[in-house]
């Protein structure tokens, strides 16, 4: 197989895992080889509280997975850079802290050199005020560090898997009393219509119908989908024509279609498209071409940690070396903590006096202490 056969493969893999959970253990295993790598995971993290878990994973560790959110997530140099990553970016340990000052860390010396692996490529999914869904796979030494096909690779499957995630959210196949496809999707909150290549309604949940007697976001014009919002409708409508050409053709648009109501709310699409993998019994019962969902958004707010960050262009590793002097204490404690050398921390420390405008660690503390929202979770 070749390498456009095996990422058609994977697409459609990963989106039949939307709709059968069960199915993620051996995708991420799939989409570990394809991108470079022995082991792969969906997990979660907060960068207030340094906390986190995972959903589902392949080839990880199951001793050093649990020691890593018991101990050593609080030690991982690279947590607040995932955690302020561009949505669908790769981003490598190289881009959050100078590689070198890696190896020195505490957290590669316990943690990641005793399993051999050597760097971990990850893009964020989703994030909300407080927390980021995030699609990583792992480097072994033998594979070398992360390097520029690989984030190519990563980049042509991460936004699949985030579509698939964000749908997979709305959805609980398990608890469906129903084997039919639309059966199982009436009792889901969100609104779900089943589309054709035109944009033609052939099926629509409860929620579904209840968006469209309204007409506040959604309405049915001659029996076809359409919004009030010309470049969303458009974006919709070329949407549901690729998806005709199968998983790959559908490519990015349509993973978070934003639509405004009429009365000020706002409501978020995905698209899953039905023409391939075990998907397409469920397109052709119905002749759709694709599944819309649509649920109302989330209000989105920075986090406390994100916010100081922007104010004062703080770079991971420097707030990092912040947030550890509120929690920690001083340069002994915050060089022990986070496993790297005094004199490394007392360099970081310098430039957040020089970016602050401060020139003491209890001023540093205030500063932080003024923004509103308290750092832990």
């Amino acid at each position: 197989m070749n390498d456009e056969q095996q990422l058609s493969t994977l697409i459609g893999e990963i989106y039949d895992a939307a709709l059968d959970p069960s199915r993620w253990v051996e995708v991420l295993g799939k989409a570990a080889r394809f991108v470079g790598g022995p082991a792969a995971a969906l997990f979660f993290k907060s960068a207030a509280s340094k906390t986190g878990a995972v959903a589902y994973d392949y080839g990880t560790d199951p001793h050093y997975r649990q020691l890593y959110f018991e101990r050593y997530i609080k030690l991982d140099p690279s947590t607040t850079g995932q955690f302020f990553a561009e949505v669908d970016e790769p981003i490598a340990t190289a881009d959050i802290i100078p590689y070198d000052e890696f190896l020195q860390s505490r957290f590669y010396r316990e943690w990641a050199k005793p399993q051999g692996l050597v760097d971990f490529v990850v893009s964020v999914l989703d994030k909300s005020m407080t927390t980021a869904a995030m699609f990583g796979v792992f480097r072994h030494e033998r594979d070398g560090v992360v390097d520029f096909a690989t984030r190519e690779r990563m980049r042509l499957i991460a936004p699949h898997i985030r579509r698939a995630v964000l749908i997979s959210r709305m959805i609980d196949m398990k608890k469906a009393e129903t084997a039919t496809f639309a059966g199982a999707l009436d009792g889901i909150n969100a609104g779900m219509f089943l589309v054709d290549a035109s944009a033609r309604i052939v099926h629509a949940n409860v929620a579904g119908h209840a968006a469209l007697e309204t007409g506040n976001f959604l309405n049915a014009i001659a029996g076809r989908l359409a919004t009030d919002d010309g470049q969303v409708d458009q974006t919709l409508r070329e949407v549901f024509a690729a998806a005709g050409n199968g998983d790959v053709a559908v490519g990015t648009k349509g993973i978070s279609v934003p639509l405004t109501a009429r009365s000020g709310e706002r409501y978020i699409a995905h698209v899953l498209p039905l023409t391939s993998g075990e998907r397409r019994r469920a397109g052709k019962a119905y002749t759709a071409v694709a599944a819309l969902f649509v649920r109302k958004a989330e209000m989105e707010t920075a986090s406390p940690p994100e916010v100081i960050a922007k104010t004062y262009k703080l770079t991971p590793t420097e707030l990092r070396v912040l947030l550890a002097i509120v929690e920690v204490g001083g340069v002994p404690e915050v060089a022990t903590a986070l496993g790297v050398a005094e004199t490394t921390v007392k360099t970081h420390l310098g430039r957040l006096f020089e970016k602050t405008g401060t020139n003491r660690q209890a001023d540093l503390v205030k500063l932080v202490a003024g923004f509103a929202s308290p750092l832990r979770g």
